[in-house]
């Protein structure tokens, strides 16, 4: 290697008396000095050797190898590298997972009449002082630490019972304020993540209208003006209750997955990978965390006032357990042989273009790529494992809930 190493560097060095791939070794090493040589040498030696040794011990190497120089003559290095993992299921067919019953409490779809009743209101002028349920166009400006921190003009406010605006209190506040005088209102940023979090200042509103919100009565004839309209007051909470225990059953199906899969890594007898796939794991966390407020990472980091070393430390277990989790399922989906055939790429893509509109063309190139193809194929053998555990975890009598209604909920048809 260290004659490889001479050659390829007189083709490269320019040596005072000698032409360019002339020089002697000696004169060579000299005008550039032994250490250069060593790791000319070393780019020469290591991938040649570090992909014998992966041969000949067939290794399957999952990334990069870190190395270590061990000797320089004679040139000698440690390689360490990270390897597929191993994932041993065990007896995966023996894992149960009770499901929980789903119930309707009826407080909660009256919560939802209320809701409606709210939406469906009619806002009048009154002229008397602020009360809770009305809706206040006000002049707000915020001073936090002495700084303006919040101006608004012609702002809309919803004082509604238990709801925050902007900040804790504020909404309090401005009950029995009137129109056109100045109220100030102490507000304390709650401590957390935020800026000024702990710190104190002041809101001053001043009222400019307010509008008293007149609610529906409760009767047939407001379930008819409800969305496409309902035959009675007893159908609008029908449609209701269907919704909310749709929702619920949904909710429960999700948990119930979430918990049959760690089931499955619970009864799993080996689950071995090298700590990179963490590391690799931890990393997407962030960046999903951070592209989720819209921000580059760094600026997610100082938004957050931690270091990365100490994120990382949080999201340790958190990395850990998803790489865990994804593990068993790839494992499981091999050992019962689950695949995504053509033609349910095909339906799959057909069905994403369907509910695009006019991004509809623009969806079937991307995922027309074989990039885009393989996307898909790798979700369809995800959501085959999931529904292959679930009918595993849901044997001895238990049963899965019933498909989702493609029904418009009554709430979302609300005007």
């Amino acid at each position: 290697s260290l004659d490889k190493a001479f050659r390829r560097l007189a083709q490269r060095v320019e040596v005072p008396g000698f032409r360019k791939g002339k020089a002697p070794a000696g004169m060579l090493e000299r005008h550039i000095g032994r250490a250069r040589v060593v790791r000319e040498a070393l780019d020469i030696l290591i991938p040649e050797a570090y992909n014998q040794a992966i041969e000949e011990q067939d290794v399957d190497a999952i990334d990069r190898p870190s190395i270590e120089l061990v000797t320089d003559e004679p040139l000698a290095f440690k390689a360490t590298v990270p390897v597929r993992p191993t994932v041993e299921l065990g007896e995966y067919n023996s894992v149960r997972v009770k499901r929980e019953p789903v119930s309707i409490d009826e407080s909660e779809v009256d919560k939802a009449l209320e809701e409606l009743r709210h939406r469906y209101a009619v806002h009048e002028p009154a002229e008397r002082p602020v009360q809770m349920g009305d809706i206040v166009r006000a002049d707000v400006r915020g001073v936090i630490d002495g700084r303006e921190v919040y101006k608004e003009d012609d702002a809309e406010l919803r004082l509604r019972e238990g709801a925050t605006i902007l900040l804790p209190g504020i909404a309090e506040g401005i009950i029995a304020a009137e129109k056109g005088t100045p109220k100030e209102i102490t507000v304390t940023v709650p401590e957390g993540e935020r800026p000024l979090s702990g710190k104190s200042g002041t809101f001053t509103v001043t009222v400019k209208e307010v509008k008293e919100e007149q609610l529906p009565a409760l009767n047939d004839d407001f379930a008819r003006e409800v969305g496409e309209g309902f035959s009675s007051l007893d159908a609008l909470r029908d449609r209701l209750r269907n919704d909310m225990r749709e929702r619920l059953q949904a909710q429960a199906e999700e948990e119930y997955r979430n918990k049959a899969v760690g089931a499955l890594v619970e009864t799993a007898a080996t689950i071995e990978f090298p700590p990179v796939m963490v590391e690799r794991e931890v990393e997407r966390l962030i960046q999903d965390q951070a592209r989720h407020l819209g921000l580059e990472v760094e600026q997610y980091l100082a938004n957050t006032r931690r270091t990365r070393d100490e994120l990382n430390e949080e999201l340790l277990p958190i990395a850990t357990d998803r790489v865990r989790r994804s593990l068993a399922l790839t494992r499981l989906a091999e050992q019962e042989e689950i695949k995504a055939e053509n033609q349910e790429v095909d339906a799959e893509v057909d069905r994403l273009a369907g509910s695009a509109g006019e991004q509809a063309d623009q969806l079937r190139k991307l995922f027309g790529s074989p990039d885009g193809r393989a996307a898909i194929a790798r979700s369809l053998v995800t959501r085959k494992t999931m529904d292959r555990l679930t009918e595993i975890a849901t044997r001895d009598g238990t049963t899965a809930p019933e498909k989702k209604s493609r029904r418009k909920p009554a709430k979302a048809a609300a005007k």
